[in-house]
């Protein structure tokens, strides 16, 4: 029956009516732009709140680090040396370990063995343990033999992995 409405219609007026029920269409989904948007703005300020509350709370109860354990505040710049022989083989430590999208603190160069500490901010005893470079690496302490001796600076130490480098160290690992 409406299109029978629409024919007995002029153009003219059947260009109109279109026309107003083109306006009706766009101003009714003007109301669902407006209410979409607000909660998107709405659901953006929760999830920004929520983060920001989550990491205040996160800096709030996280324990302190004791003082025993930070070595700097303000960061370091070191650089030990390490040279791993196998029987008597000296063992190439690689280029660019620690190096890549995430640049770390702990890493090489070249192929020397001198391991580049560069830490910024806090320094902890933990992050200059020689186990450490170790898992930088990707590889365990033990993994070249059974029967290890270490020397740092031609003096023999028992720490192996427990070992807190330090600045111009020359560490030996001799394995048997």
């Amino acid at each position: 029956m409406e299109n029978e409405s629409q024919i007995e219609l002029s153009r003219k007026e059947r260009k109109e009516l279109r026309r107003e029920q083109r306006l009706e269409e766009r101003q009714k989904n003007a109301g669902q732009r407006v209410i979409r948007r607000a909660v998107k703005i709405a659901l953006i300020a929760i999830i920004t709140a929520g983060s920001i509350a989550a990491f205040g709370w996160y800096i709030a109860t996280r324990p302190p680090i004791p003082k025993e354990e930070i070595l700097s505040r303000r960061g370091l710049h070191w650089h030990p040396a390490l040279a791993i022989f196998v029987k008597g083989e000296k063992q190439t430590i690689p280029a660019n370990l620690g190096i890549g999208a995430v640049h770390n603190p702990m890493h090489t160069h070249d192929s020397s063995g001198v391991i580049h500490l560069e830490f910024p901010g806090v320094v902890r005893k933990d992050n200059l343990k020689l186990g450490r470079f170790f898992e930088v690496w990707g590889k365990d302490l033990m993994e070249f033999g059974s029967v290890v001796k270490m020397t740092v600076n031609g003096e023999e130490n028992a720490e192996l992995q427990s070992y807190l480098m330090k600045d111009g160290d020359k560490i030996e690992l001799r394995y048997e």
